[in-house]
Formats: structure tokens, C-alpha cells, sequence
């Protein structure tokens, strides 16, 4: 049986990744240290990928402190939530960046939201219930 692991995202700086996801809900799981590769990755996700969840891998690259450029091929990570407005306001207050306030879709009844990451990457939330 196949299934979905995980997404890999370079970031320019790890720690601060890891504090947005954080505020998400999403827990460091494993992380690896490649020093002759000079590069550090972090798998992050809500349970151990024995559970059956797709993880968040982020990818830094020692001394590689610029953004990357996200592409126009990448539309966004979507995380179901019980309650997206309280997830909003989280990564608010955490100084996060809201893009689309927590509401229906157009022409809809789903409650979605949107956020960005750090390096910019797309975030939706969906309302559980709804997905």
C-alpha cells in the first residue's frame, strides 16, 4: 500500500520556521543533522507518520540566510482545524501574516482562511466538518 509522506520546503531560518508551525499545532517530530552535506532537516507534523499523517519537512541549508523564491508552480498547504477563526488569531498574535480572514468560500458554505509562513509559503485552512 502507498501513501503520502511528506512536503519538503527549504527555509531560510529554521528556528523561526519551526516557532510558526508551532503556533499551528504541528510538533517537531525527528530531525537530521548532515553535516557533510551542510544541511539540516526537521520533519513536522501532528502525530508520527505511523498514524497515516503527511508531514512538513523543512529544509535549511547552512548559511543560506536569503529567501528563496516560493515559484508559480506551488499553490499552498492546507491544515484541518476545528476552529479556523481561533487559528487566525493565533498566528496573529504570534505576528504571523493573515491573508484572507477566516469565512466561506465564494459561492460556498466551507470556512477556509489563509496564511503565510515565514518564507512565504501558502497556508489554507479548511474547517473540519467541512473538508
Amino acid at each position: 500500500m502507498a501513501s503520502y509522506l511528506h512536503t519538503m520546503v527549504r527555509v531560510s531560518n529554521l528556528e523561526r520556521s519551526i516557532a510558526f508551525y508551532k503556533v499551528l499545532g504541528l510538533k517537531e517530530l525527528r530531525r537530521r543533522e548532515v553535516p557533510d552535506g551542510k544541511y539540516t532537516l526537521v520533519f513536522m507534523g501532528f502525530e508520527d507518520n505511523a498514524h497515516g499523517q503527511a508531514e512538513i519537512e523543512l529544509t535549511y541549508n547552512w548559511g543560506h540566510d536569503e529567501p528563496y523564491e516560493v515559484g508559480t508552480g506551488f499553490g499552498h498547504f492546507a491544515l484541518g482545524y476545528d476552529d479556523v477563526a481561533r487559528v487566525v488569531e493565533k498566528v496573529r498574535e504570534a505576528g504571523g501574516k493573515v491573508t484572507r480572514e477566516a469565512g466561506p468560500v465564494k459561492f460556498g458554505t466551507t470556512v477556509i482562511a489563509f496564511v503565510e509562513d515565514p518564507d512565504g509559503y501558502k497556508i489554507e485552512f479548511i474547517q473540519r466538518g467541512t473538508l
